[in-house]
């Protein structure tokens, strides 16, 4: 069963992420495996980041983690003689860092190895310090070491790593930053659109290869049965939706307030 969605679909920005975050990068893996002929490899590799402030995502990664519970009662002491113990303002959970695992698929020249492309889709640790600025940082490198960077952002919440004063508002947001061109190619997408066929670059003079990210995103949600973790009668992940594109959602079938 297809999602109620015609590109992205909302709900599957929160706890699901990580599985839809794994399974998208698999099949993108596979489509262009597919589609790549000789010299050309793909390979789907992980990287780890420490994510210092999950604390963000609790409650929208982590819903069954108690992020805020309001004090109780005033408890009396045993015996009855001694003042009641003051209520604590709030009891929080506790929060450490966590290792975050994140796919990229990797386009390489099989006989030299050389990363040639790099598809990134971006976590939510990529989105936030402290891991933003890492990220950055990797994204000058690959560059510098030109090599052609895909990334690819299903996620609204989040800062995003490419700034300019000319980018669309949306949103989602697919670049291309060609290796040494010094210009981005961008694909701004609203929850009413469809995912985009997007060019994939390869070594000069190969013309491009192309990504179906609509075609990849739909394999993903029907051979992952997503439909089965969805609740579509509750609301969506943060951040909230406009009451016009709510109204809209209702016409999919989906009743979220």
């Amino acid at each position: 069963m297809p999602s109620p969605f015609p590109g992205m679909d909302p709900y599957l920005e929160g706890h699901l992420w990580p599985d839809v975050h794994n399974s998208l990068a698999y099949l993108i893996k596979v489509q262009l495996a597919l589609r790549l002929a000789e010299p050309y490899v793909v390979h789907l590799n992980t990287y780890t980041v420490e994510d210092t402030s999950p604390e963000e995502d609790v409650g929208i990664m982590y819903p069954d983690v108690e992020v805020f519970r309001k004090p109780g009662e005033v408890k009396e002491p045993a015996g009855g003689y001694e003042p009641p113990i003051t209520p604590e303002t709030a009891i929080l959970p506790a929060i450490r860092n966590v290792q975050a695992r994140i796919p990229v698929v990797e386009i390489k020249d099989r006989k030299s190895n050389q990363l040639i492309t790099a598809i990134e889709i971006l976590s939510p640790v990529n989105k936030r310090k402290p891991g933003l600025i890492p990220y950055r940082e990797k994204r000058e490198r690959l560059h510098n070491a030109g090599v052609h960077l895909v990334e690819i952002d299903l996620l609204r919440r989040g800062e995003r790593p490419f700034e300019h004063p000319f980018l669309p508002k949306s949103h989602y947001l697919i670049c291309l930053l060609r290796a040494g061109v010094g210009k981005t190619e961008v694909w701004a997408v609203d929850v009413k659109d469809p995912l985009p066929v997007i060019p994939i670059p390869l070594k000069h003079p190969d013309k491009d290869s192309i990504l179906d990210l609509g075609k990849a995103f739909k394999d993903m949600y029907e051979q992952g049965v997503m439909e089965r973790s969805v609740d579509y009668t509750e609301a969506p992940p943060p951040p909230a939706f406009s009451e016009e594109e709510l109204d809209w959602m209702k016409g999919l079938g989906v009743t979220a307030e």
